[in-house]
């Protein structure tokens, strides 16, 4: 008897230690890898439709080169984003060199997501407001770089953000008079 109450001892320590581990894995973030300062934009240079911001002169914005750990249910921000021609979005598409309609569900996946390329033409199901959409990841919302010309002048993007089309929105269900319209927390994972 006291051999097996020493064994179960021990059993529940390693548990106790794997389970310790496991939450302090699970409580490590991605942290900046540096920072940019804001320049103006030239004039009518920083489109802001879809209430895009425009750089702030002086201003640090912090850098990422990831983004938190890929699950069945990944935590993001859902934001607003144009893929057409002369939308908010800047140039074409990063994974295909191509403007998307505003009707067809495409996204943008901050940096580490977007992972060199790797998610670029699959689908990912997105989860929000009580429904779920499939769309294609068709850029990449860049959280190394910003404030320029390439980004529109327009500030690196966080590390958690699924940049969306307006049909990625309405398959939400999310009305554009909703205070959620153009930013709503949402899970995601590769459909």
């Amino acid at each position: 008897m006291g051999q097996n109450s020493c064994l179960s001892a021990s059993l529940l320590l390693i548990v106790l230690i794997l389970a310790a581990d496991c939450i302090k894995v699970e409580a490590q973030t991605c942290r900046p890898s540096g920072s940019i300062r804001g320049t103006k934009p030239p004039p009518g240079q920083c489109n802001t439709d879809n209430d895009s911001d425009c750089c702030v002169v002086g201003k640090l914005y912090a850098t990422y080169k990831c983004s938190p750990t890929v699950s069945q249910s990944t935590k993001a921000v859902l934001t607003i984003n144009s893929f057409q021609k002369g939308g908010d979005g800047g140039g074409p598409s990063e994974c295909d060199n191509q403007y998307h309609s505003d009707d067809t569900p495409v996204v943008a996946l901050s940096t580490g997501w977007f992972n060199n390329e790797s998610r670029c033409l699959k689908n990912i199901k997105i989860s929000g407001n009580g429904r779920s959409v499939v769309a294609k990841v068709v850029d990449e919302c860049d959280s190394t770089m910003g404030c320029d010309s390439d980004h529109d002048y327009q500030p690196p993007c966080p590390n958690n953000i699924v940049d969306a089309s307006k049909a990625v929105w309405e398959a939400l269900g999310v009305p554009r008079s909703s205070s959620d319209w153009g930013e709503m927390d949402i899970v995601w994972s590769d459909a």
